[in-house]
Order: structure tokens, then sequence, then C-alpha cells
């Protein structure tokens, strides 16, 4: 079981850039069950995805797999044909990762990575997660690693991207942020927690409009793109190869 997520809930001298490290992976699943809106939904369709589109004998990519929550929703969902390759490049969390695979429920073998995903060459893809992934990555760099994903689907095969998004109106802006930190109050995190954390991440996650996610799928050549998800400043989109 994961604790609380206690991390910013003192005053620090000075605030760090946030990493993926032991200290949050203690806190993991709380933490971003706290922090992101419609976190469960976006599973819940993840899972869906895996029944809709993943084909005998492909592979499925979780790209920033952190702890594995739609890897072990996805392999119990495909065969045992199924290669689900669960990818992430913190260290802290591959480790963890890995103890907790014996506990889970029989399913397809899943092929644990420690790995940039920028370094990682999709193949023989029916299904890939990016979820809260791309955002981590320097802007200009995620033309290329959509388009290798892209690359290495196979036609028919669905890609799962969600991300924290801004609005380029300052107003909506400034609406869902306000609306973002009302939720993560209203699930217990103090007004010194939400600036402390905003401070450690803000130069580390750079977000962009739903609108150029969308075009950068509609470029690397998927056929069908959907927004099917938004709530506040997260969105989850399905493209279809």
């Amino acid at each position: 079981m994961s604790s609380r997520d206690d991390i910013y809930s003192v005053p620090l001298t000075t605030v760090g850039s946030f990493q993926f490290d032991s200290d949050v992976v203690r806190v993991f699943p709380d933490m971003i069950a706290r922090s992101v809106p419609g976190y469960a939904s976006i599973l819940s369709v993840i899972e869906q995805l895996a029944v809709q589109y993943v084909q005998p004998g492909s592979s499925v990519w979780d790209l920033g797999c952190s702890l594995g929550a739609a890897t072990r929703l996805i392999r119990r969902r495909v065969d045992s044909s199924v290669s689900v390759h669960a990818v992430d490049n913190s260290s802290a969390m591959i480790q963890r990762l890995q103890q907790l695979l014996p506990d889970w429920e029989p399913g397809a073998p899943v092929l644990v990575t420690e790995s940039d995903l920028r370094q990682v060459q999709v193949t023989n893809a029916s299904l890939v997660v990016l979820n809260l992934t791309l955002q981590f990555l320097p802007p200009e760099e995620r033309d290329g690693v959509i388009g290798g994903i892209a690359a290495g689907m196979l036609p028919g095969g669905a890609l799962l991207l969600s991300e924290k998004i801004c609005f380029e109106d300052p107003r909506q802006q400034e609406l869902m942020t306000k609306l973002h930190h009302d939720f993560k109050r209203a699930h217990g995190y103090s007004d010194l927690e939400i600036a402390q954390k905003r401070s450690a991440i803000e130069n580390m996650l750079i977000p962009e409009p739903l609108q150029r996610h969308v075009q950068r799928l509609t470029d690397a050549g998927f056929s069908a793109v959907i927004p099917w998800f938004q709530c506040f400043n997260f969105a989850s989109i399905i493209a279809v190869r």
C-alpha cells in the first residue's frame, strides 16, 4: 500500500526540481489520485482500448509506466501471445514495479525496461500508452517521439495520449488553474503543498494547448485523432493508426 503524499507538507527552505525518486514512489498512487482529475476514468478507458485494439501476437507499450497501473489493466485483458512493454526512466519506479509484479493476477507477460522513452524503438505495436508522460519531454523533441511511435505501430492500432494542457486565452488559463487548485484542496492538499509542488514542477512539466497535440498526431499520420476527455487542465486523446 502507498503512503499519503506529504512531500510538500512542511515549508522548505529551497524547493528543488521535482524528481521521480524513492520519496515520490512511496506516495505516488496517492499523489496522482489527488492531483489529476479524472485519472481513474483514463485508466478505465485504457483497459477498454486493450480489449478493442490489441491484436494477437502484437506488442503493447506503456511508455512512462511509473508503477504500472495501466500495464496491469492491459495485461489481464489480452492473451499470452501479446508482449506488454512497461518502460520508465526512473530507477526507483522500475525497482518498485518489479517488486509489485509477483503479486499481480495472471496475465500476458510483462517486459520491464528502465530507459528514456526517446531511446526506445516501438515495434509491432497495436496499443501505445503515453499517460501523462510526453509533457516531461522538451517540446522541441515531442514531434520526433510521436513520429517514431507512429512508425512502429500496426495499421488499426491505437495510441492513448493524456497530458496536462495549457490555454492560449489568459482568462481560460486562470480559470482552469484555479479549478485545478480547488480540486487539490478538496482532496486534502494545503495551499503550502500546492505552491511548493507547483514551484518544483513548473520548469519540468511544460504543457501545450490541446490543439497542438491534435495537430502533432495528425501530422504523424494517425488516421483519426479524437480528444475524448477533458477535466480542467487535463485532457486525453485517442489516435488510431
